[in-house]
């Protein structure tokens, strides 16, 4: 138990919604909303660190004023920005003629056009009318956008000149954006995110938070577009590299934190940013599911939060070494998973699948709420 009156200006405070209830009916004054989306909790657990010691405490929704109340004023401060934070309506990304709304989750189709492939072993990288109609069939099914990515950043992965990673990605792009398909561009590279966005891609979604490259602040800050800034222990050319934690969940939490101010700084409208903590990369299984059981930390950050799980290899691990092509299953339940910790955005590989699961969880969300 934290005594609040012993905290110091040193300390870091970090909130996490918990107690979640099916509905706020009948409990006023009780419960407080998450990101304005579905999802209603009754408390928070608060960590405070101060070096290497981490204190947690829990406390109810009602109790929480009067517990900051006892803080020093920076860390009620801080206390008092964090609970905003996480109750702020997330506003929707412009994804030019296209509004993604996050009151409820939405899913992006990953569209990989790479060689070595983990997922689809590469088979429409020399075919991009065909890998077009498969985001075609993706935006079908209800995904709100594709993600195209032409380098494999899997661990120890051979690196790719840009000119070659510009080859694979631009021509799908270019005939997905035609036909009006919200495009993301997944890539560390200025000169990719360039292109791309020339082609028609609406969003860049960088595994290195724009960290690898020291042009894509500044790409991306001009082109005004969105952004996902995800976690990965390196910034090299091995996103996988380090990966030593004394808490993985609160350190993954300061450096997205970091890269949020650092992206503001550079003049990235903090409306237009997405985070998401990177599973798999430079993490353990245990890093993992330490991640998703407290993924609700992260809507502290007071942005949208993606979650990146389907066919990781983490399910294997779970399941008898299941192959990626039978992951379908734990993709599911780690999607579900996150949409319950409040991800705004599920990036996968089975749309429909996922896309059938999300309208399920909202119908039973919705019928809570009817009922009371």
């Amino acid at each position: 138990m934290i005594d609040p009156s012993l905290l110091t200006a040193d300390t870091r405070l970090y909130l996490r919604p918990i107690w979640f209830a099916e509905s706020p009916v009948g409990l006023d004054g009780q419960t407080a909303r998450m990101g304005g989306g579905l999802l209603w909790f009754q408390g928070y657990e608060i960590s405070a660190r101060l070096g290497s010691t981490i204190q947690r405490y829990r406390v109810s929704v009602p109790d929480f004023e009067d517990w900051c109340a006892h803080l020093i004023a920076p860390l009620a401060a801080r206390a008092a920005e964090l609970a905003a934070n996480i109750g702020a309506i997330r506003p929707p990304l412009a994804l030019k003629d296209r509004m993604i709304r996050f009151d409820v989750p939405q899913v992006m189709g990953i569209m990989n056009m790479t060689p070595d492939s983990f997922s689809d072993g590469g088979r429409f990288l020399d075919d991009p009318q065909a890998a077009a109609d498969a985001g075609f069939a993706m935006m079908a099914a209800g995904a709100a956008m594709v993600d195209v990515g032409g380098e494999s950043t899997r661990p120890r992965a051979d690196k790719i000149w840009e000119g070659d990673e510009i080859a694979r990605v631009v021509p799908v792009i270019e005939r997905l954006a035609a036909a009006g398909v919200p495009v993301s561009i997944d890539t560390r590279k200025a000169g990719v995110m360039e292109a791309a966005l020339s082609a028609g891609a609406a969003l860049v979604n960088d595994v290195s938070a724009l960290a690898h490259d020291p042009r894509s602040l500044e790409v991306v800050a001009n082109a005004g577009c969105p952004v996902v800034l995800m976690h990965s222990p390196s910034s090299g050319d091995d996103p996988h590299e380090g990966g030593q934690y004394q808490d993985v969940v609160l350190d993954v939490y300061d450096t997205l934190e970091a890269r949020i101010a650092a992206a503001q700084a550079a003049g990235i409208a903090r409306e237009r940013i997405v985070v998401d903590p990177g599973l798999g990369f430079g993490k353990t299984l245990a890093d993992n599911l330490a991640i998703l059981n407290r993924l609700a930390l992260y809507q502290g950050l007071g942005v949208a939060v993606l979650l990146g799980a389907s066919r990781k290899r983490m399910i294997g691990a779970l399941s008898n070494e299941a192959s990626a092509d039978q992951r379908l299953g734990g993709s599911l339940a780690l999607a579900m998973r996150g949409v319950e910790q409040g991800a705004q955005l599920l990036r996968v590989h089975d749309v429909p699948e996922t896309i059938q699961a999300v309208h399920v969880w909202r119908g039973l969300r919705d019928a809570a709420l009817m009922s009371g």
